[in-house]
């Protein structure tokens, strides 16, 4: 049938470790316009227990296949993200229908589509934000979540994009509705989320206090565009908050801490101000002073991306394509890069996140 792709084996053999020159079986792709050959098995990433960085070892996958609405990337490049630190740990397990391969981003080149995903799509270059399955060679993307890698950007930086531009957009931009002139306090500053916000709150005109846990990294959030950084191991950010705004107070707080940092938040903020969760790394549970919330009127929000479902993940990266993706085009946006490990060494990655020296993104690649 010449509107469908077909799979057929060409060729078998045993498979021999993990290593990219292993022979492996191959499928080819049958199209009206190309013939592409392809494996059946890759490598990847998929602990079979729950522990530390260790368990992040190499192992043999079939290669996934696209479904209706989803393309077929060769995964070129990883991002490494906190939520895939608590999966590691068996602290966040993949939704349902989700791969239990970590990763949440990837970027690469699309080799096959599934059903009502034009053709000519195959070859594109594209970054996407998926539910898992990242840290490997080949990785199924829902096609409204992929956006075009522009030329100039390497695939390392754009597999650093989609999980931390999405996250920062919907929960900034959209529940916190920041607007320019605002004033917006970030925890973590020189994470992959800290980064992209200050980046976006930079191009948008939205004045920013990031936190951060040492001399450097608050030398690193300026230097990177932060309005003001505040070392909060040696300042009382609440204090410096209020002296930095004449007392007023912040708009936002863009929190991924939680526990007893949110009352502390809360005193940061101006009257009508907006709080918003992300992430909750310094405990899930925290007491509020309710009478102010009232007093000051609050807005305390948050979400968390993963779980949402492909419908609301494409009208964000539509979103996304028509008022940032032009920056990123431009090179006005760029992720902060830390370090790239190859995707053998992902527990090295994890050990790198896990003691809090980076700075920026993270990320594997697969040498493909």
């Amino acid at each position: 049938m010449a509107d469908q792709f077909h799979l057929i084996p060409t060729l078998d053999g045993p498979l021999a470790g993990f290593a990219g020159s292993c022979q492996r079986d191959t499928v080819t792709l049958w199209g009206p316009d190309a013939i592409m050959t392809l494996p059946t098995t890759m490598r990847a990433i998929d602990p079979e227990t729950p522990g530390g960085p260790e368990v992040l070892k190499c192992v043999e996958r079939p290669v996934p296949q696209a479904g209706p609405g989803e393309v077929l990337i060769r995964v070129a490049a990883a991002g490494v993200n906190r939520p895939d630190v608590m999966q590691r740990k068996g602290l966040y397990p993949p939704p349902p229908g989700a791969p239990t391969i970590p990763g949440l981003e990837v970027a690469g080149e699309i080799v096959a589509v599934g059903e009502g995903v034009e053709r000519d799509m195959i070859g594109q270059p594209v970054c996407a934000l998926i539910a898992g399955g990242g840290y490997a060679e080949y990785a199924v993307a829902p096609m409204g979540s992929c956006l075009t890698v522009p030329e100039g950007m390497s695939m390392a930086e754009a597999a650093a994009m989609p999980e931390t531009l999405f996250t920062v957009w919907t929960n900034l931009f959209e529940r916190a509705y920041a607007t320019e002139g605002d004033w917006v306090l970030i925890h973590g500053g020189t994470s992959g989320i800290g980064t992209m916000a200050i980046g976006l709150c930079r191009l948008f005109g939205i004045r920013t206090i990031v936190t951060a846990g040492s001399d450097e990294k608050v030398a690193a959030a300026t230097a990177h565009g932060a309005t003001h950084a505040i070392n909060y191991k040696t300042q009382d950010f609440v204090e410096e908050v209020a002296t930095i705004t004449g007392r007023r107070g912040v708009d936002i707080v863009l929190d991924m801490v939680g526990g007893d940092y949110v009352p502390r938040n809360l005193k940061c903020l101006a009257d009508e101000g907006r709080h918003v969760s992300i992430a909750v790394q310094g405990g899930a549970v925290a007491q509020v002073p309710l009478f102010e919330i009232m007093r000051k009127r609050l807005v305390l929000t948050g979400s968390t991306l993963r779980a949402r479902d492909t419908a609301f993940k494409a009208l964000v990266a539509d979103e996304l394509s028509r008022t940032v993706w032009p920056f990123v085009q431009s090179g006005q946006l760029r992720p902060v890069m830390d370090q790239s490990f190859p995707l053998e060494r992902a527990a090295d990655a994890h050990a790198r996140l896990d003691a809090g020296d980076h700075i920026g993104k993270i990320v594997l690649t697969t040498g493909l």
